[in-house]
Order: structure tokens, then sequence, then C-alpha cells
């Protein structure tokens, strides 16, 4: 468990330096309406990054809290153990990988499958 430790402490910083760089969020003016467009385009992408990278960074600290309570490698919904393999492959997943499936499927089959999926969905 401290290798686990390990590994979602140094997502949690490598996460919070990656929100402080927020460069590409800048409001950039042209006289060009194209770039001003390409500029908006940009733009638009990095506050959908941050959002993702803010999500993420919510549920590794989720994980290492679950990890500290003793509540780690538990599906939050069905309260099964989550497989070592998923564990490895995604060390703050709340859900095994039935639940997950199950989630996103739901997610999408409400037609948002353009939307940023959930933080449930997303981890």
């Amino acid at each position: 468990m401290d290798r686990v430790k390990e590994t979602l402490e140094r997502k949690v910083n490598d996460l919070a330096q990656m929100l402080l760089r927020r460069d590409g969020i800048v409001i950039e003016k042209s006289a060009d309406h194209m770039d001003e467009l390409q500029y908006a385009s940009e733009r638009d992408l990095a506050i959908q990054n941050v959002d993702y990278e803010s999500a993420v960074l919510r549920e590794v600290r989720s994980a290492l809290l679950r990890l500290q309570n003793g509540a780690y490698g538990v599906c939050d919904d069905c309260g099964l153990a989550i497989s070592p393999k998923r564990l490895k492959a995604v060390p703050w997943a709340l859900y095994c990988i039935q639940c997950q499936e199950t989630a996103e499927r739901q997610y999408l089959s409400r037609g948002e499958c353009d939307a940023e999926l959930p933080a449930r969905a997303a981890s």
C-alpha cells in the first residue's frame, strides 16, 4: 500500500503543477477574425483540459482518503473488490470495471456523448 500511496501522491503533485500553468486560457486579440476563432478554440480546449485535470485531482485525493480509511480498492457501487489489474491501470478508480461500464452506458444512453463524463464515469 505504500507504493500505491506514493503513486497517488505523485499524481496529486503532477496534477497540481499542471493546473498552475494556465497560459492556454489567456484571451488573445487579433485583427484577423480567423486568428481570433483559432485562439478561442485553443482557449476552449485549454479550459476543457483544466476541467478534466481538476476532476482527476479530486478523484486522486479521494483515493488517498479511501486508502487512509481502509476503503481503498472496494467498489463504491457494488461493494466488491476492484481488480488489482484495474487499480494498477487507474489507481484512483472508485468503481470496479463492471460498475464503471454500466455507469458509462447509462450516461451515453441519455444522449450526452459529446459532453464530458461525470466524475463517476471518468475514473
